[in-house]
């Protein structure tokens, strides 16, 4: 396994930490910075604040084991978007029914985090600039199936920025996307919260309250949640 070269003491550095390398859309006015609920949310709000862009969340699911809720088997994803480890579900054995079970469930825990978050119309992407945001990504499931959902939007571009992915899985990704930004890039990824002194779960309060933080104040200003302090969102 490679030695980790870079520890972040939490969420909130590894965005500040990644809006660094993001520069270059600063106050982009067909930027938007997307974070991936519920931990990509938290580095997303550090990155929209300092590149001067909106923040929206776009809510994607895993598709868990019916024993193993840890266990993920899949991805599902806003616009039809649902995608299987297929060689994995090999080895499990699962039935049509018991498959079709597992999505259903896992769809409407999907429309509830997409209307408690906010999440916008993919007809509001067309033509932007997409900066797509995560905590981590060890093995790439949910991250594939959002960036297939937000393809569907008809972006100009997507860039995909994040503090850790596996290097395999960041070139399993690449041809969805038309930029990867990652502070680390590494073998054999086990664990995302490694990267971090404090990995706590991020809970619906907490993505809610800065969605509901950001939606405010982008009526009064199209840059959106730059003008609000990060105590209102605790």
């Amino acid at each position: 396994m490679e030695q980790r070269q870079i520890r972040w003491r939490d969420r909130q550095q590894a965005g500040e930490e990644l809006a660094k390398r993001l520069l270059r859309w600063r106050a982009d006015p067909q930027g938007i910075v997307v974070g991936l609920p519920r931990g990509g949310v938290v580095v997303a709000l550090e990155v929209a604040i300092a590149l001067d862009l909106p923040l929206v969340s776009w809510a994607v699911r895993k598709l868990a084991h019916p024993r193993n809720s840890e266990l993920a088997v899949g991805a599902i994803a806003p616009g039809g978007v649902l995608i299987w480890d297929e060689p994995y579900l090999r080895q499990l054995h699962l039935e049509p029914q018991l498959r079709r079970s597992i999505v259903l469930k896992a769809d409407r825990e999907l429309y509830r985090r997409q209307h408690l978050y906010g999440d916008p119309p993919l007809a509001s992407f067309r033509d932007r600039h997409l900066l797509v945001v995560d905590d981590g990504v060890a093995t790439g499931m949910t991250v594939q199936a959002a960036l297939q959902s937000l393809r569907q939007g008809q972006p100009e571009q997507i860039i995909f920025a994040v503090p850790v992915i596996d290097r395999t899985v960041a070139a399993r990704l690449r041809p969805q996307m038309d930029g990867l930004v990652a502070l680390a890039q590494v073998d054999h990824l086990r664990a995302v919260g490694d990267w971090y002194q404090h990995f706590e779960a991020v809970d619906d309060r907490h993505v809610q309250a800065v969605m509901t933080a950001c939606s405010s104040d982008s009526a009064s200003s199209e840059a959106g949640i730059h003008r609000r302090g990060k105590a209102d969102l605790v």
